[in-house]
């Protein structure tokens, strides 16, 4: 076999065999394989696409290039989420534990923020001693004892996938939907849970800017997940909007704690419980309707905000400051946004704000950047609300005046406020199932 014979049959528009996708796979991996041959590659599945069948195969040889995760450790059926990424989008921390406290089962490997897009890993590190690294038997024994567990990703899982990003990075082939799915389901695949729920987030601070888009994102991973043999749906979510009223690392811990404790913002409740609802429909709870009400009880009776508690306590997690949100390490520095007319907010740039988040400190410009946990905004006026000149509309919060003003510069930017009432946006777009779609 010959890579230069894959490219041509490839940039012909021709189907790769399984064999061929994994011996290139195996090849690329094993450094057989050279950049420049891949990068061609890579550009004629841009071009050319690729079929349902090969972009299961790809995904499945990726899934098989470093370690996969035997669950097998953890009685039940084990639930994985993944959402493509957004601003202000802290659901792992609300739909885990509520799906724990009714008895399924969440082993969950997550990531760290870049770029715009918080990561959960941050997130809970941002808990003093939270610890994200921990031993596989320490992992299974806590989501045996409390139904959850959320680690870093950790080992030498989808090296392929690590070496295909880098490479579709800097070649201009980020954006091919069999590359954007192969990615993220490989990782799925190897994180070894029985059913995956995705949340594909689509609008301005989403990677998917339009839902026809995220909708053929949705569709391409659920035929993956299905094709692996693992139960698949995926819930299509807006991301023109922040979710939520906080951004930033310990911010967002404790507005996922007043959701939990039922006093949570509207719009973060929400997606959080139809996230968890389909999480505990994929696990065999029941019907979609009964998964709701088992998800609202879980709230109701404070069985989920406990589930979480203990699972951070198992993970070395100091839960006084998921009690108490004041315990947490405050900003030195507040900035204040004001409204600069009367009317209503008719637009947010997502993006915009999630780079003012990072400019603050809350995120990371490069992988090494260090965090602080402090940093972030929280949002008093979102898309729709009515406001009156000089209205405070965010409050920012940093550990330096020039970060604040820079901040404050991108935010102000990032906020169109008009004369007439918005249309309302719904939160939930669609649900993608195996052959159907079903748009709300």
């Amino acid at each position: 076999m010959r890579m230069y014979d894959l490219i041509t049959k490839k940039k012909h528009g021709g189907t790769l065999t399984a064999e061929e996708l994994r011996w290139m796979v195996e090849g690329y991996v094993a450094g057989e394989i050279p950049d420049y041959q891949m990068s061609a590659m890579l550009m004629a599945i841009w071009f050319s696409g690729m079929t349902a069948q090969e972009t299961t195969e790809l995904t499945i040889a990726m899934a098989d290039s470093g370690d996969r995760v035997d669950l097998s450790a953890i009685a039940g059926k084990k639930v994985d989420k993944h959402s493509t990424g957004g601003v202000g989008d802290k659901t792992t921390l609300i739909c885990a534990p509520i799906v724990a406290a009714c008895g399924g089962r969440v082993a969950k490997m997550s990531g760290r923020g870049l770029g715009h897009t918080g990561g959960t890993v941050d997130k809970l590190e941002a808990i003093p001693g939270y610890e994200t690294a921990i031993s596989r038997e320490k992992f299974f024994s806590i989501v045996n004892e409390c139904g959850v567990s959320v680690i870093g990703q950790s080992g030498n899982l989808t090296p392929a996938d690590k070496k295909f990003y880098a490479l579709r990075d800097v070649t201009a082939t980020v954006d091919s939907i069999p590359l954007i799915a192969s990615s993220i389901m490989s990782k799925k695949l190897a994180a070894g849970s029985d059913c995956i729920l995705l949340d594909v987030k689509t609008g301005s601070g989403a990677f998917m800017k339009t839902l026809d888009d995220a909708i053929a994102l949705a569709q391409t991973m659920v035929a993956i997940g299905e094709g692996a043999g693992r139960r698949t749906v995926a819930l299509i979510t807006d991301m023109d909007t922040p979710l939520g009223l906080g951004i930033g690392n310990s911010i967002e811990v404790a507005e996922s704690m007043d959701v939990l404790r039922g006093k949570g913002p509207h719009d973060l409740t929400e997606v959080s419980l139809q996230l968890a609802e389909n999480m505990l429909y994929l696990v065999g709870k029941g019907t979609i309707e009964e998964c709701r009400r088992m998800a609202e009880q879980s709230i109701a009776d404070g069985s989920a905000f406990e589930t979480f508690c203990t699972m951070v306590r198992r993970q070395g997690g100091d839960d006084a400051v998921l009690r108490d949100a004041s315990k947490f390490a405050q900003a030195v520095v507040q900035v204040q946004i004001r409204a600069n007319a009367d009317g209503y907010i008719t637009s947010m740039d997502a993006e915009k704000i999630g780079e003012a988040s990072v400019v603050l400190g809350a995120g990371r410009e490069t992988k090494d950047s260090p965090i602080d946990f402090a940093a972030g905004l929280i949002l008093h006026k979102k898309y729709g609300d009515a406001v009156k000149a000089d209205d405070v509309i965010a409050t920012l919060y940093t550990d330096s005046t020039q970060r604040g003003d820079s901040a404050a510069q991108l935010y102000r930017a990032a906020i169109t406020i008009g004369a007439e009432e918005p249309p309302v946006r719904p939160l939930v777009y669609a649900r993608v199932e195996k052959d159907k779609v079903v748009r709300y």
